[in-house]
């Protein structure tokens, strides 16, 4: 059995979907509590054993016997999130008791970091555990990340109980279906094809960085199959714990992204370029990249879509179609 919470999320619906379709699993326990009135649709195409609101799974964990892993992709998500009690609640604590429970039952745990624990960048975005403490994420929902796994490396460095197998993952720009309800923290590749369908074009900030033209601000993009295709080759690899980016490897612009929406719905991109909000002004990230060396170290060798590829796959596949839901 296993078990993902925020498993009716983007990123866990879509791990559920990974162990359906192509491991061909069904013994899944999904645990969350949903939030958006829709979001029961990110589960109505899946199979599974069982579902939990959040607040049940640790009554329920006892009774089921043996469970292989606990995906933990449960948490707040909203880099907007100020209150931080909650923060800590949701995203700290929560997630100490899953890994004192696996460290205690020898079960492996699998957890979402996030790539907003590098902050500005300032440092760079390797994944390497020595170089943690320097890092100084930009907002709440970042350093309750950050937190996170600072404690589990000390668990670890100070012998204390761990699972028997561990991995983080700092999830960089990902996109792709099941991510409707996020509304505003949804990809901008979701965000593109609506507005373009709406309005006939697409808004990008103009850049206000020299070195950077308008609209060739860079982030990479990381199609959501091949994220969860990462986080299932390590199920196979308990040999393997620690920090490690999920992320492409190679840095794309917005520009680029907006135009591969418009011209995979079949149209002529039609970009305008609009100043930025003073409130980003000096806050803005113009570059970030995912150092993938230990991913591939660990051996995952298998190729990430391409930009092109994966934004094709999600408007034609997904956005464009009647039943959108993975």
């Amino acid at each position: 059995m296993i078990v993902i919470t925020g498993g009716a999320g983007m990123i866990g619906s879509m791990m559920a979907w990974h162990l359906n379709t192509v491991l061909q699993r069904d013994d899944i326990v999904i645990v969350d509590r949903l939030a958006h009135p829709e979001q029961w649709q990110n589960l109505c195409h899946r199979r599974y054993a069982n579902y939990l609101d959040k607040d049940e799974l640790f009554n329920w964990l006892p009774k089921i016997g043996k469970v292989d892993a606990i995906i933990h992709m449960g948490a707040i998500s909203a880099t907007t999130e100020r209150d931080f009690n909650k923060l800590v609640q949701e995203n700290i604590r929560y997630s100490q008791l899953l890994w004192s429970w696996c460290a205690e039952n020898e079960v492996p745990f699998l957890y979402a970091s996030s790539a907003a624990t590098y902050g500005g960048g300032e440092f760079g975005y390797d994944d390497e555990e020595s170089a943690i403490d320097q890092l100084r994420p930009l907002n709440g929902y970042g350093y309750s990340k950050q937190f996170f796994d600072q404690w589990a490396l000390r668990q670890c460095s100070d012998g204390l109980a761990t699972p028997p197998q561990w991995c983080g993952f700092k999830f960089f720009n990902v996109y792709g279906p099941n991510e409707y309800h996020k509304e505003r923290m949804a990809s901008v590749a979701f965000h593109t094809f609506n507005q373009f369908r709406e309005q006939g074009h697409v808004k990008l900030f103009k850049s206000h960085k020299p070195g950077f033209e308008d609209g060739m601000q860079l982030r990479d993009f990381v199609y959501v199959k091949d994220a969860v295709a990462v986080m299932a080759h390590f199920l196979d690899q308990p040999q393997h714990s620690g920090l490690f980016n999920i992320g492409t490897g190679a840095a794309r612009a917005f520009k680029d992204l907006a135009t591969a929406v418009m011209t995979s719905m079949g149209r002529e991109a039609n970009i305008e370029y609009i100043d930025m909000p003073q409130d980003l002004m000096g806050k803005y990230q113009y570059f970030t990249e995912a150092n993938i060396s230990k991913l591939r170290n660990a051996g995952y060798t298998t190729p990430f879509h391409t930009l092109e590829q994966g934004v094709q796959d999600y408007v034609q596949q997904y956005l464009l179609q009647a039943d959108p839901y993975c």
